[in-house]
């Protein structure tokens, strides 16, 4: 769930607050001569040619900045918010990649704009904080399913991997909640405790205690999703759509697959060994994912730079989420798999078939409807639903992603 530098949560909030300081030092000239233009502009660079500067800006649109010989180009450490802390820099040190912020003013045309000062932030320094901020993720972070809230403690009660684990909150804990159709971080915005409800997904990060049963959480990451697991009944390309049935709750239902939705496939082989894991080390059948068919495993695995999520982008949501370690079945289980799935195969809605296994994280649907929005779906999971008939084991785990990349 978390691919892009672009994503990264260290350099969107980072650049969001120098966006606004530089905002002010462009002054109420540079709104004088061009009222209708922002006086900042910031994105990802796509493209460097002579002195021009392409970026995709984070509001959506892709614009070309000429930073002219006058321009101020400054390096950003990543994760200072401090503009005191950027050292020199040259034009020619920006890159495709990096995540730039620029006090401009109007060009020749409505998406072009002529650079005043521009920050910087490489983009290998972005992904260096970013695999240092999932590794502790896996480290110091849990996920799982709320069981309940006390606001007088703060107290969060989880399901974690078949254990009761208690997350503490105090007032420096930071909150942040997903929105209801993306688990990218970048999507995330600022929550707090009371917003957390029993039947949410929630990561949090901090301090562990020696048997795991607790946490005080220096972070915390939730949101509202919907867990499906079942066959495939039918799709229809026409309208991005699937059907199946849940295995839980036995109900009929309709999944929008975007472009947002993110898709992979699990190899045969894998789900078969998963399976066995389930099961506690008892031989695992599973026919197989019908119509799933099984992709060669990567040789890699791109896990996005978010924290052991999805996480989260620093995000999109990220690489694996954290979870509950890789200690034995079944208690693991839920954990594991999400740390798998941004390493499997990538996979589209043209590659499901009626017939295939599938588990989906989905948006929460508004009440008495029986339509979602896919945020995650993985193919491939036949001997998984075969080793859990019941709807057990489900995707909660994969929202995470905590902080640390996209």
């Amino acid at each position: 769930m978390y691919k892009s530098i672009a994503k990264s949560r260290p350099s969107l909030r980072v650049l969001w607050n120098l966006a606004v300081g530089l905002a002010a030092i462009c002054g109420a000239a540079a709104f004088a001569q061009a009222p209708a233009a922002p006086a900042a502009q910031r994105g990802t660079v796509t493209a460097v040619t002579g002195s021009t500067v392409t970026i995709k800006t984070d509001s959506g649109p892709t614009v070309t900045l000429t930073v002219p010989d006058t321009a101020k180009v400054q390096k950003l450490p990543v994760d200072s918010t401090d503009i005191k802390a950027a050292t020199p820099a040259q034009l020619s040190d920006i890159g495709v990649g990096d995540r730039v912020v620029a006090a401009v003013k109007a060009g020749d045309t409505p998406d072009s704009f002529v650079a005043r000062q521009v920050i910087l932030m490489k983009s290998s320094d972005i992904a260096a904080k970013n695999a240092a901020d999932q590794m502790d993720w896996r480290r110091r972070g849990v996920g799982g399913i709320v069981s309940a809230v006390d606001p007088a403690t703060g107290a969060i009660t989880i399901e974690a991997g078949g254990k009761k684990v208690v997350i503490g909150t105090d007032a420096k804990t930071i909150f942040r909640r997903y929105s209801s159709d993306s688990v990218a971080f970048k999507d995330a915005t600022p929550s707090t405790l009371a917003q957390i409800h029993a039947g949410d997904q929630v990561q949090a990060r901090g301090t562990k205690s020696a048997d795991g049963s607790t946490i005080q959480a220096e972070e915390v990451i939730g949101g509202s999703f919907k867990n499906l697991s079942g066959l495939v009944a039918s799709i229809d390309p026409a309208t991005g759509t699937i059907t199946l049935k849940d295995l839980a709750t036995k109900k009929l239902m309709t999944v929008h697959v975007t472009a947002n939705s993110d898709i992979h496939n699990m190899p045969l082989m894998q789900a078969q060994q998963f399976a066995t894991r389930l099961n506690g080390g008892a031989a695992a059948g599973g026919r197989g994912a019908r119509g799933g068919g099984a992709a060669p495993a990567p040789a890699g695995g791109d896990t996005g730079g978010a924290p052991p999520d999805a996480a989260p982008d620093a995000g999109r949501g990220g690489g694996g989420p954290p979870g509950g370690g890789r200690g034995g079945a079944p208690r693991s289980a839920g954990a594991d798999l999400a740390q798998m799935i941004p390493r499997l195969p990538k996979a589209t809605l043209a590659d499901l078939k009626p017939g295939a296994a599938v588990m989906i994280v989905a948006s929460e649907p508004t009440p008495g409807s029986n339509t979602v929005t896919a945020v995650t779906l993985l193919s491939g999971v036949e001997p998984i639903l075969t080793a859990s008939p019941n709807g057990g084991m489900s995707l909660s785990m994969s929202i995470g992603g905590g902080a640390g990349a996209e």
